[in-house]
């Protein structure tokens, strides 16, 4: 199962200068192996929520962008329905402080930890670092070159 967080789907929907190459290398996974969780669908919401707040986006490209990545989720991946396994595993590596993880990456990694992902994309360098110092199969998926922000999200444009 190939996991992804927030930070790499949003350039799918909001243009951003990964956009491009973000879609070419999910083409490229196997299609019956992309997961993403509940959570995702409530942080993308918030991404859209906060460009709404700070004039990124108006209403109307708000609910379309919302849409859009509605149907991308229910045509391109399984969704994972976080349990209390998963937010007690996401409890445990917050308590492991020197990862320096929010609550929402927390989640993020014990969701796919405890569903078996064999990798987790993600853009946010903060959570590849946790990651790797839990042990976890975070990767970028993309080149170095690319070098994403420390956010969870990408700030982005309408679409």
């Amino acid at each position: 199962m190939i996991y992804f967080d927030t930070s790499f789907l949003v350039p799918l929907i909001l243009p951003e200068a990964t956009s491009d190459r973000i879609a070419a290398f999910i083409r490229e996974l196997p299609a019956d192996q992309l997961a993403v969780s509940h959570w995702t669908k409530v942080e993308f919401s918030s991404v859209i929520a906060r460009e709404v707040r700070m004039g990124g986006l108006d209403a109307s490209a708000a609910v379309r962008a919302d849409t859009r990545f509605e149907a991308m989720v229910r045509d391109s991946f399984a969704v994972l329905l976080p349990t209390p396994a998963d937010f007690d595993l996401a409890r445990r590596y917050l308590n492991r402080f020197e990862t320096g993880l929010r609550a929402s990456d927390a989640l993020h990694l014990a969701i796919a930890s405890n569903h078996g992902a064999d990798v987790i994309y993600s853009l946010d360098q903060g959570l590849v670092r946790a990651g790797a110092m839990l042990a976890l199969p975070v990767s970028t998926g993309l080149a170095a070159t690319l070098q994403p922000s420390s956010n969870s999200v990408p700030r982005s444009r309408p679409p």
